[in-house]
């Protein structure tokens, strides 16, 4: 099982993208995935969580999750202790950010990063980071295909927003090393 946890900060899309991941498991390529939120009553700005699981055979843990195997970062400024902590011995953090590598002196685990935000700003306009994350994410993980999240995007999105948000995901794919 893949578990998969998104930090961001309140209106940044964190669980629209756990959600989209999921469905381009479940959806689009015959998986088991569990998407769900953590949040109280935060407001736009507020640190907040999505998490995703994916496996080849049904999914019964349904509870938060303590450890994961990449923790997707949409807002560098999170980058602490909370994203580090139950990082798995292989995990990954992926991390928006012109310079990931400032980052790997705070964890023996492996940082990646691209620049979500600059992407985002020039393809949508606005600062959300969530597809150019995923992107990434899929680019390094190969747990679900390209072509899945576009279809999970063009399901879950519509007309030119869906479009942008197909554009940031494969430049994102791109920068994080896919072909």
């Amino acid at each position: 099982m893949h578990e998969i946890r998104w930090h961001g900060r309140g209106g940044q899309g964190g669980f629209t993208v756990a959600r989209l991941l999921g469905m381009a498991a479940s959806v689009f390529e015959g998986k088991y995935s569990l998407a769900f939120p953590s949040f109280g009553p935060e407001r736009r700005g507020a640190p907040v969580l999505g998490f995703t699981r994916i496996s080849d055979s049904r999914i019964t843990d349904r509870s938060m999750m303590d450890q994961c195997d990449f923790a997707v970062v949409l807002d560098e400024t999170l980058m602490g202790s909370a994203v580090l902590g139950g990082l798995r011995e292989k995990g990954i953090v992926l991390v928006n950010s012109r310079d990931p590598q400032k980052y790997a002196g705070m964890t023996d685990r492996k940082v990646m990063g691209i620049d979500a935000t600059g992407l985002a700003m020039q393809v949508l306009g606005k600062p959300i980071t969530n597809t150019a994350m995923l992107g990434a994410l899929v680019a390094v993980s190969r747990m679900v295909s390209l072509a899945s999240v576009k279809a999970a995007i063009t399901q879950g999105m519509s007309g030119a927003m869906a479009e942008k948000n197909c554009t940031v995901v494969e430049r994102a794919y791109e920068m994080a090393g896919g072909k």
